[in-house]
């Protein structure tokens, strides 16, 4: 009988709930056998709906962490404690998939890759968004070469009045940011695996403060509480790599544009370019003439994984959970996310400063940001 593996969940929130959770319940090589959460509640609702018979309720991870069967961890709290849990969680033994963005600043994200590696144990970060048919595509592409040399990107996360008010998304103190650190990382993240490309050289930020302030104010999860709003409502970056690439990074959760874009990148290269504006398409030159070509995502499997098309969450799970029982790679590499966090740590100290801010690589290649 092939092994199931036996995983946990620490936090049992909305991430957990809208993602982790119904996922891993969908995936027959796994069962959920413990959940933890600092409100018992929602621990205890967690293990009614998901958990088998025998599943066990915790309020304090480092007790969960002491069951040995446990082979997996998903780490889904506020990005202040994803370091501590993910590095104690590795340490004892288990794989973990900790919820993006890795963590609140790029010492913690280094903390936890350098955990990883001592302890020989799997680690990645859930950027989903890498799984949807379309950003699937696109990487096939990249990787063709059909595009080319890929100089010049947009990451693209702009909301025109969407602000979540619930849970900690406005605390900075939990959070490490607003919607920079929240779906900015989405499309940056998205944006530098296209690529291909990790290696910064150089970033230059703004971040904005100017609406979170009014009260009653327009939005699509009702008015925020401005006392409560600690973090940017919008934030833009101007990033240069080593290789002379560029990327302009752009992210919002109130701006007053019809631009709304979440989740996307759109990649300019020597041989052709693509966007995911209303769906996939390619541009370049073709016998003289120039093309543009609108993909059709609707029929067919997806890289990295043999089957029928499945939503992003799904197959994040599968290749996850794959790479565990396989011992393989995951598709989202631990350094690659610490260079996320690096670069979009950059951004705030830019904005802070008002200086540029530049990247030295260190012998084993992590990322040193100095000023």
């Amino acid at each position: 009988m092939e092994k199931r593996l036996k995983v946990a969940i620490v936090g049992c929130g909305g991430i957990a709930n809208g993602k982790h959770m119904p996922a891993l319940s969908r995936n027959g090589h796994v069962e959920l056998v413990a959940f933890c959460d600092i409100v018992e509640e929602k621990a205890v609702k967690a293990s009614e709906q998901y958990g088998g018979e025998g599943s066990k309720v915790y309020t304090d991870y480092r007790v969960l962490l002491q069951d040995e069967s446990i082979d997996v961890v998903h780490v889904c709290t506020p990005n202040d404690s994803h370091a501590p849990i993910t590095i104690a969680a590795l340490e004892a033994g288990k794989h973990v998939m900790c919820e993006k963005p890795m963590a609140k600043t790029a010492a913690e994200a280094r903390a936890m890759v350098e955990a990883a590696k001592r302890t020989g144990k799997k680690l990645s970060i859930g950027y989903n968004n890498r799984f949807r048919p379309d950003s699937q595509h696109l990487k096939q592409i990249c990787e063709s070469g059909e595009l080319g040399e890929i100089y010049y990107a947009k990451a693209h996360a702009i909301r025109r009045r969407a602000v979540p008010t619930w849970g900690v998304f406005l605390d900075e103190e939990k959070q490490g940011g607003g919607p920079l650190i929240d779906i900015g990382t989405h499309a940056l993240d998205l944006t530098l695996w296209m690529m291909d490309n990790y290696e910064p050289l150089s970033v230059t930020g703004s971040v904005f403060h100017k609406l979170g302030s009014r009260a009653n104010a327009a939005n699509a999860w009702g008015p925020w509480d401005p006392a409560k709003f600690t973090v940017e409502d919008s934030a833009m970056a101007f990033i240069k790599m080593a290789n002379g690439a560029t990327i302009v990074l752009e992210s919002s959760w109130a701006l007053n544009t019809l631009e709304v874009d979440e989740a996307k990148c759109t990649l300019c290269g020597t041989e052709g370019g693509a966007d995911m504006k209303g769906g996939l398409r390619i541009n370049g030159e073709e016998n003289s003439r120039l093309f543009v070509k609108e993909i059709d995502l609707k029929a067919g499997g997806v890289a990295f994984y043999s089957g029928t098309e499945q939503r992003d969450i799904d197959l994040e799970c599968a290749v996850w959970i794959d790479a565990v029982l396989n011992d393989k790679e995951p598709v989202v590499r631990p350094e690659q996310a610490l260079v996320v966090t690096e670069i979009l740590e950059a951004v705030y100290e830019s904005a802070r400063t008002g200086q540029t801010v530049y990247f030295e690589r260190n012998r084993s290649g992590e990322g040193i940001a100095i000023s």
